[in-house]
């Protein structure tokens, strides 16, 4: 069994071929600057239907955030290879997997934007490294993490207008003692962001929600697009839940910057697989 997975730092998605079947399945994030070796070996072990193919894998190539550098990487690998001791086993980053489900063989630029967000240029083989996705903390511009907080700050702060006000605080218990909690405190500070971020989707049609997306995806552009100096002739290709489900309002924002938008995908997983299998010479 070949197995592919794109993990984001909330959710993890799966497919694995055989000549029988196909199969798909999900897990949490496994984000390196979240969990150890150990915690990726117990995240699998409590999931029977994965325990019952174990065995039977023999290769597995994972792209996934936070895979960016030497010691992140080795953390993903010892991780799974403790749980699939018969397998063969890539990491690479989330960007690649992506530039693989949306360039293809062909040049452009890869964005993100899910719980994070980050972008690079890929020119039809290969990504190129760039000084994008400092996280969270210091970057994430147009992410889950990035509205999460302007949801949390717009209603601590008062700003939030008063009928956004009463329903945020119906659909989340949000005062300043319990966002310092999970914040400084609970592991998956991100993952936490960005799960508020998702108040947004019932109120889209609201002129601060509105407006607050669109200052998120023009910050996005202005700090990631518009540092490649040709992002104008390239094609500009998003994944991620921020970018499907608030699409219209990306692509007015990039319309305004004379951004080229491409392919536009929620999940990314089975444009990655189909690559991997393409390179494999598996026809499904």
């Amino acid at each position: 069994m070949i197995l592919v997975a794109d993990s984001g730092s909330s959710k993890t998605d799966w497919m694995g071929y055989t000549p029988e079947e196909t199969i798909s399945f999900s897990t949490q994030g496994i984000n390196p600057y979240f969990l150890n070796a150990h915690d990726i070996f117990k995240l699998f072990s409590k999931k029977k239907d994965i325990a019952a193919y174990a065995d039977q894998v023999k290769e597995i190539y994972f792209f996934g955030a936070g895979c960016s550098s030497p010691d992140k990487v080795e953390v993903i690998s010892n991780g799974i290879s403790s749980f699939f001791t018969q397998a063969y086993v890539s990491v690479e980053h989330d960007l690649i997997g992506s530039a693989y489900a949306t360039c293809g063989d062909k040049e452009g630029l890869t964005c993100i934007l899910g719980t994070g967000s980050n972008i690079s240029y890929y020119d039809g083989k290969n990504i190129h490294p760039g000084h994008h996705g400092l996280g969270y903390v210091l970057g994430d511009e147009g992410s889950g993490t990035f509205f999460g907080r302007k949801m949390i700050t717009g209603y601590l702060y008062g700003t939030m207008p008063a009928e956004l006000r009463t329903a945020f605080a119906k659909a989340y218990p949000v005062d300043k003692e319990t966002v310092v909690t999970n914040l400084y405190q609970k592991p998956s500070p991100n993952t936490y962001l960005a799960s508020i971020s998702r108040f947004m989707a019932d109120h889209t049609d609201h002129p601060y929600i509105i407006q607050i997306l669109r200052d998120g995806f023009q910050e996005f552009v202005d700090s990631n697009i518009k540092d490649y100096s040709n992002y104008k002739t390239l094609d500009c290709h998003f994944v991620g839940s921020i970018a499907f489900y608030y699409q219209d309002i990306l692509r007015e924002i990039c319309s305004k910057n004379h951004v080229r938008v491409g392919k536009i995908y929620q999940k990314p997983i089975t444009g990655i697989f189909n690559y991997i299998l393409r390179k494999e010479g598996i026809t499904v």
